[in-house]
């Protein structure tokens, strides 16, 4: 966040200001290393079987601050539409408030494949808008002008579909879950 703090707000694309690209570089370098961190540490206590209740609450509220807090300087900075962070954080709030309650009452909300897509999805949309400017790549055939930017914004209203279904998919899931964990035995 520091690092985006020393950025230059409402830059387009294309400005040539070479201290605010290597920050921005160097922010992405570092949410990238968190997201890549955070997807091993999953993967081992999945896969060997380390999974704590303890974790299964901090890990997802460390990815939704994480995400928070970069959509929240990406709007301070003029690279990410403000009613687009509100719609996203809305629904990490209110999906993580039914996940704590659902845990409280030993109900078990899995995530769906739409909340994996979205994940991804908003991960590289974040990215990109971390990113922000434009670089020509060179493809060795061809060149090419790549708006990070652009690219990051198309990324995330990708990922703000997936979030709706998957919101849908985990209130469907928990009021399912909910009903049958409390009926008469």
């Amino acid at each position: 966040m520091w690092l985006l703090a020393q950025c230059a707000h409402d830059a387009a694309p294309t400005d040539a200001d070479l201290a605010s690209r290597k920050l921005s570089f160097y922010a992405t370098m570092i949410f990238m290393v968190a997201a890549i961190t955070d997807f091993l540490d999953g993967w081992v206590a999945r896969n060997w079987n380390l999974g704590s209740t303890l974790g299964r609450f901090l890990d997802p509220l460390a990815d939704k601050l994480i995400v928070m807090a970069s959509l929240i300087m990406l709007v301070q900075l003029g690279r990410c539409p403000a009613w687009l962070t509100v719609l996203l954080l809305s629904r990490e709030i209110s999906i993580t408030a039914l996940r704590t309650i659902a845990m409280s009452e030993g109900i078990e909300v899995k995530v769906s494949q739409e909340g994996k897509w979205k994940t991804a999805f908003q991960l590289c949309g974040l990215i990109g808008l971390l990113v922000h400017y434009e670089y020509r790549v060179s493809w060795g055939f061809a060149e090419m002008d790549f708006d990070f930017n652009r690219i990051g914004l198309w990324l995330l209203v990708l990922s703000m579909a997936f979030s709706m279904k998957s919101a849908w998919d985990y209130i469907k899931g928990f009021v399912v879950n909910a009903a049958s964990h409390r009926e008469p035995r």
